[in-house]
Order: structure tokens, then sequence, then C-alpha cells
């Protein structure tokens, strides 16, 4: 009798151990490193910035600099541009650029 409940319990011990290691294993989500997740919310923030002025404020925000407040003439140059794509001219253009200006 204990020589049976001794070969139960190895044959027991045995499929469960089979049964372990042939279920199929779940990968854990990898986590980010911290550098991998300042280049994904940087790279959130630069939506709709291209060229030269995306790679100054990836460098800068990537390198956790806070984003300095943008000069005058470079608004000057945003809105002129906004402004032209939108084709104003006349009265709506100087509102426009009045109000992009102070934005």
């Amino acid at each position: 009798m204990r020589t049976q409940i001794r070969v139960l319990a190895a044959v027991s011990l045995l499929v469960f151990a089979a049964a372990t290691v042939a279920a199929p294993q779940t990968p854990a989500k990898k986590e980010l490193t911290p550098q991998q997740q300042r280049m994904s919310t940087c790279n959130t923030q630069a939506a709709g910035k291209k060229g030269d002025e995306r790679k100054t404020f990836m460098s800068s925000c990537l390198k956790g600099e806070t984003p300095a407040k943008t000069s005058q003439q470079d608004k000057m140059k945003s809105c002129n541009k906004d402004a032209s794509a939108k084709s104003l001219k006349g009265d709506e253009r100087k509102q426009f650029m009045s109000t992009c200006l102070k934005g």
C-alpha cells in the first residue's frame, strides 16, 4: 500500500512538473527605461514640429531642459506662416496676426 502511494505521489509530481514546464509562458510586459519614457513623452510633445525646430526641441527635451518661451521673432514667423496658409489679407490678416502674437 505504501509503495502504491509513493508511486502515485511521484507520478502526480512528474505530471505537475511536466504541465508547468509545457504551459506556455506569457511574456511579462517589458517596462520602459527612464530614457525610453522620456523619448516617448518628448516625441508626443514634439507633434507638429518639423526640421530644425523639432531637432532643437527634442535635444533640449531629452536633456530635461524646460523649453524656453518662444521669442517674439519666432512668434512672428509662425503667425505669418499660418496667416499665409489661410490666405488672409487686409483687416482679416491684421486681426489674425494681433490675436496670434498675443497668444
